[in-house]
């Protein structure tokens, strides 16, 4: 696009602003992808090392500067809140593609078994999610709400696959899962826990 000075300007040469527009697409494409690559740094750093590493380490793993971290999320406090949204997007990505691939006597159990193996791999963030989760009175917002209405999803198709027991409701789901997630901490040298957990589980929540 080219508009000409007016009349009264030093010239008439035209300004275009088309390399301007385009430079800032460029910044929007690159300020995305340094946002989305400390996220995934830092969602594989406090899953497997916890949330004392710095900062400047997380920039550094992500090839980007502190200053670019910073400028995304100004604490910790705010990169740690964002993988946990962008996680629990993750979890609730992994529901509804259950909820279309899998049968209804399969898909809720196979999420459950996706929760107790996230569990074993991405420790301190399952951990954190829970500590929010098990809180009764505290009414869930936003993407949480968002998590806890598919996995209610989840469990009411299994319900009407009479798969699991009419009586359990989504809290109580939400309160063993992540009861069991945090416990599973202690005991991280057993890799066959989960699966034996898992068992007991889903017995205890298969219809009779």
């Amino acid at each position: 696009m080219s508009i000409k000075k007016p009349s009264g300007s030093r010239d008439n040469e035209s300004v275009n602003f088309t390399d301007t527009t385009s430079e800032q697409k460029t910044l929007r494409a690159d300020a995305r992808r340094n946002r989305e690559r400390v996220l995934e740094v830092a969602t594989k750093v406090f899953a497997t090392e916890g949330l004392a590493v710095p900062i400047d380490e997380i920039a550094g793993r992500a090839g980007v500067g502190i200053g670019t971290v910073y400028r995304h999320f100004p604490t910790k406090e705010a990169l740690f809140e964002a993988v946990i949204v962008n996680f629990k997007q993750h979890l609730i990505e992994k529901a509804e593609e259950m909820l279309v691939q899998d049968d209804s006597n399969t898909a809720f159990y196979n999420f459950l078994s996706l929760m107790l193996r996230e569990s074993t791999v991405n420790r301190a963030i399952i951990a954190a999610i829970a500590s929010s989760a098990v809180n009764a009175h505290r009414p869930l917002t936003g993407i949480s709400l968002d998590f806890q209405n598919t996995l209610e999803k989840l469990l009411k198709h299994a319900q009407e696959a009479k798969s699991v027991r009419d009586d359990i409701r989504v809290t109580d789901v939400t309160a063993i899962l992540f009861g069991l997630a945090r416990s599973m901490e202690q005991y991280s040298d057993d890799p066959e826990l989960p699966e034996r957990i898992l068992s007991v589980l889903c017995d205890g929540l298969r219809r009779r």
